[in-house]
């Protein structure tokens, strides 16, 4: 059983960016947020520490047990040997934020950056087991698609968007080029948000406690873009566009799903786009959903929707990351539905997602013929 860590993280490094710094002097600065150091670029902090919508409070951003493996590509690679992840899916974190620049052609060339780093120099070292999701400027939508195919033949699995793009949703016409684009490339995106990043945020950014704000953040963002694309005919004018809804939990996603085909059903001329149904949309495998070690509603999305929309996450290395044992709980959890469901949710059907399991299978076959990789959980 090949495992597939659908959604980690590396803490980006902008000082190893001397190009971008060449090109943009001073591009990168700190200031003072909630009376701590932050990032700023582009006049904005990230991530921002007070106010509605804030941030991860930047001294605890990272879980302790993580915070070797966050800063060392040698640690990380032992604490997934530990953890028994064959391959671990590697997003940023401060680069959610990178829709937000005013100026695209900076954006872009932080995009390129930050995506050659993560590409040659962190996903590099271990090619077989790191991942890169690649990063676009998605407020000028040409940019986006050159950064796409660049970043797609460099290695790039998927690419990270936000749930909203400013005042557009993501069933905006001008932002229907650029999954067209994702389409015809075969790479899978991935919505991904992040309080504090100066993403709009449509229902946390009522709040200023940041735990309010991050527990109503990642499902209600999600909602709102599987809603623009689901509803919105952008699935439906695509049906090989695959997406990956992450850190958001899955127990929402039958209520949703029903949510939405109820509305298809019974008022369907004020959705003509939408030629399909939700389920439609699963059944083509277009839409994946990301849990973590927590979830307790496993069982019931299965029994509801399928075993093949559900990918494995461990969050490593963040504040709520439940490492190290996330692999063991969510096999745990998944045993009463068998081996062939554990399959998929721990590595198969992330697999799928970003376009492995080709790869996967040669490895597999490859790791067989070798007496398999000690400390991997194949």
């Amino acid at each position: 059983m090949t495992v597939i860590d659908a959604d980690a993280h590396v803490n980006e490094d902008p000082l190893a960016w001397t190009e971008l710094e060449a090109a943009h002097p001073g591009w990168l600065s700190a200031g003072r947020s909630g009376g701590h150091w932050v990032a700023q670029i582009d006049g904005k902090l990230f991530p921002v520490q007070e106010g509605p919508g804030c941030g991860v409070p930047i001294d605890s951003a990272t879980s302790p047990a993580c915070a070797g493996g966050a800063a060392d590509l040698d640690r990380r690679l032992a604490d997934m040997d530990q953890e028994g992840i064959d391959v671990q899916v590697l997003f940023g974190g401060l680069m959610i934020g990178l829709s937000t620049y005013r100026d695209p052609g900076f954006a872009q060339d932080v995009a390129r950056a930050y995506n050659d780093w993560l590409i040659d120099e962190v996903c590099g070292r271990a090619p077989e087991r790191l991942k890169a999701v690649a990063v676009v400027p998605l407020q000028d939508v040409p940019r986006a698609i050159d950064e796409l195919r660049r970043a797609r033949g460099k290695g790039a699995v998927a690419v990270t968007i936000p749930p909203v793009l400013g005042e557009a949703n993501l069933d905006d016409p001008a932002l229907l080029p650029f999954f067209e684009a994702a389409a015809g490339e075969d790479v899978a995106v991935t919505i991904h948000s992040a309080p504090g990043m100066n993403v709009p945020l449509p229902a946390a950014g009522r709040f200023a406690n940041y735990a309010q704000v991050h527990c109503l953040s990642f499902p209600v963002d999600q909602m709102v873009a599987l809603t623009a694309l689901a509803m919105g005919g952008v699935l439906d004018r695509l049906p090989g566009l695959r997406v990956g809804f992450m850190e958001s939990g899955i127990g929402w996603v039958p209520y949703f799903l029903h949510r939405m085909h109820e509305h298809k059903e019974k008022r369907p001329e004020l959705l003509p786009t939408m030629t399909g149904d939700p389920r439609d949309h699963l059944e083509r495998g277009q839409l994946f959903f990301s849990f973590e070690a927590e979830e307790p509603l496993l069982e019931v999305c299965v029994e509801r929707l399928g075993a093949d929309a559900w990918v494995y996450a461990s969050d490593y290395p963040h504040w709520d990351s439940d490492f190290p044992g996330t692999v063991e709980a969510c096999r745990a959890m998944a045993a009463p539905l068998g081996p062939e469901v554990t399959a998929k949710v721990l590595g198969g059907n992330a697999a799928r997602l970003y376009g492995l399991a080709d790869e996967v299978a040669a490895a597999v076959a490859a790791d067989a013929s070798h007496g398999g990789r000690g400390g991997s959980a194949t």
